[in-house]
């Protein structure tokens, strides 16, 4: 039980250090929060988009793992050198600190444009399938068989951030609109980054 829990927790943490990143799926469902508009089907995309794409990271890099254990070293060795380089960025932005704007792509009130501006800032962000398939994977193989556990941790984070920021983006729009408020979360995110790296790296 406490494996398990712990996994589940690795899997929110690591996952909150990522998904907190100034960035345009953010910034877009900030927005839309404060207007009000179609909050829940746009948070609702958000989520269903994570769980699939965590589920694919985490069955998949599992999968490759299984059948080698080289592949555990390699997989590994290249997680942690990206949340190494993720970990540095992070601190970089840290002390160039900017603010997450809302102003973002109009859709004009139609449901049909809000889905497909949601689905379109999701899935076509080339950094999703980095952070989801190939850092959360490679994070979820090292706990072995508490991967799933390491998977459900990271949709709990993924569904209680896109909550957050959709229903309570008119109280945290003044916060994260201030850059110190981001030069604390990027120094959290880097902490987070480095740990984890260093621990993968270790573990090759």
């Amino acid at each position: 039980m406490g494996d398990v829990l712990f996994s589940a927790g690795a899997g929110f943490g690591a996952t909150m250090a990522l998904i907190v990143a100034i960035g345009a799926q953010n910034a877009f469902v900030l927005r839309q929060g404060i207007r009000r508009e179609a909050v829940l089907v746009v948070v609702l995309i958000c989520i269903f988009s994570d769980a699939i794409l965590v589920s694919l990271g985490v069955g998949g890099v599992g999968a490759l793992v299984g059948t080698s254990p080289e592949a555990l070293t390699i997989v590994a060795l290249v997680g942690g050198a990206f949340l190494l380089c993720y970990g540095a960025l992070a601190a970089r932005r840290a002390f160039r600190p900017a603010a997450l704007e809302t102003d973002g792509p109009e859709t004009g009130g139609s449901l049909r444009r809000i889905v497909l501006t949601t689905l379109a800032i999701t899935w076509l962000n080339p950094h999703v399938y980095l952070d989801t398939l190939l850092l959360l994977g490679a994070i979820a193989a090292g706990h072995g068989g508490g991967r799933w556990a390491f998977g459900a941790g990271a949709v709990t984070a993924s569904v209680l951030w896109f909550l957050a920021l959709g229903f309570g983006a008119r109280l945290l729009s003044g916060f994260f609109r201030k850059p110190s408020s981001w030069r604390v979360l990027d120094g959290l995110v880097a902490a987070t980054m480095i740990a984890l790296g260093v621990t993968l790296v270790a573990s090759a």
